[in-house]
């Protein structure tokens, strides 16, 4: 399976636009009618892929894919392995790998933030600064920073919290 998935990736990312197009109707099919969760599996080493093509096929894949789990399924998965796979391709260099990222983290964000239950943070000694500022998160916010190094979970904040 990961093989053709591979050549699958290959060729939607060709310059050839009959081949491209018959693959990615391909690949369309298989995100639709294969479960997510194994799919998710086959598709995150190709996320990390060094062609930039390829790269963006599967994360356009992997949103699509990601985007049928309900709150069981991204807790089967791990939020945290879905938000930091997602926060690496929010500085891809292809638009198109960037708007899978986006459209993963709100998707993430909208199922999470009615399930998320209150993250607790790593201890610290208390100042006036951070206690107004973990007073202000929310739970998504909370967990961003929890899971994520704190300039990508801004990046990812900036996605997420549009009207903060």
């Amino acid at each position: 399976m990961c093989l053709q998935l591979l050549q699958l990736l290959l060729k939607a990312s060709q310059d050839k636009r009959f081949v491209c197009e018959e693959a990615e109707k391909s690949l369309e099919v298989m995100t639709t009618h294969m479960a997510p969760q194994p799919l998710l599996q086959k598709l995150q080493p190709y996320v990390k892929h060094f062609n930039p093509k390829v790269r963006a096929k599967a994360s356009v894949c992997f949103y699509n894919s990601a985007s049928r789990l309900g709150s069981e399924g991204i807790e089967q998965i791990g939020l945290e392995s879905l938000l930091q796979t997602a926060a690496a391709q929010l500085n891809d260099r292809l638009p198109e790998a960037r708007e899978a990222a986006r459209k993963l983290l709100l998707h993430l964000h909208g199922v999470c933030s009615r399930n998320l239950p209150e993250v607790s943070l790593p201890e610290e000694v208390p100042t006036p600064d951070t206690e107004v500022t973990a007073s202000k998160q929310g739970p998504w916010e909370q967990y961003c920073f929890k899971s994520l190094p704190a300039v990508t979970a801004q990046a990812v904040l900036r996605v997420t919290c549009v009207d903060s």
